[in-house]
């Protein structure tokens, strides 16, 4: 589970986030949407601690991302949005940074990174540099390194771009297994078609505000529409 309660966020004169509160329950695929510039990727930085929480608390399993920061790490595995980080590793390498930091035993790690690079078609690839994958491949690889965690929550900021339709299809249904397993998956996408096929939830930001939280069925009550979850989008989000 993921709590986020009254969460701000400025850069200089600029509101990023503001006043956001909301809860992303285990067992669930937690979509989170917004136009460019929502604050999305603000808001997932400060889930993952890699930026600071101006006010507000945020907890991943129940441990506090600034005051046990350790702690709540251990509890997530992060896919980023831009996969264009330690380039120079090889990519066997980045897969053992990630295990030696999360404790993973050597005949483990060695069972996951073969079962799932191969899965996402990368294993052939990994004696070779970062810099020199596609970015495709990358994120197969920043997919790989979250799966060999194996954490309780995933946290995906546009997991699917730039994956082939298979690995696309592979990782929805790893992330379908994940939640029916009793954990959390919270991931931000422009895909409104996959974000309808997948979530149990989502909750639409604009202009770091919430608009929403809740089921499809909810928003649509909500909004008296029986439209898509694309329409209902566009017109929550029409002048961002």
């Amino acid at each position: 589970m993921i709590q986020i309660v009254h969460v701000h966020k400025q850069y200089g004169n600029k509101k990023a986030v503001s006043d956001v509160s909301l809860t992303v329950p285990t067992g669930k695929i937690f979509g989170f949407l917004g136009p460019n510039g929502a604050g999305k990727s603000t808001t997932i930085k400060m889930v993952t601690g890699i930026l600071p929480v101006d006010s507000g608390t945020i907890t991943v399993n129940g441990k506090d991302i600034t005051s046990d920061t350790i702690a709540a790490k251990q509890e997530f595995g992060y896919v980023p949005d831009s996969p264009d980080l330690f380039l120079r590793l090889k990519g066997l390498d980045y897969l053992h940074f990630l295990s030696d930091i999360y404790g993973i035993a050597a005949d483990v790690r060695e069972a996951r990174i073969e079962e799932y690079s191969k899965m996402f078609s990368i294993y052939e690839a990994l004696g070779d540099q970062i810099k020199t994958y596609s970015h495709g491949m990358r994120q197969k690889l920043f997919i790989t390194g979250m799966l060999v965690q194996q954490p309780s929550v995933w946290i995906l900021d546009e997991p699917m771009t730039g994956l082939d339709p298979k690995s696309s299809y592979q990782l929805k249904e790893l992330m379908r297994n994940h939640a029916a397993n009793g954990h959390t998956v919270f991931f931000s996408s422009h895909v409104l078609e996959v974000v309808e096929q997948l979530c149990d939830e989502v909750a639409i930001i604009r202009k770091g505000e919430l608009l929403f939280q809740g089921t499809l069925t909810e928003m649509r009550e909500k909004f008296q529409s029986d439209d898509s979850l694309e329409h209902i989008f566009l017109e929550l989000t029409q002048d961002a």
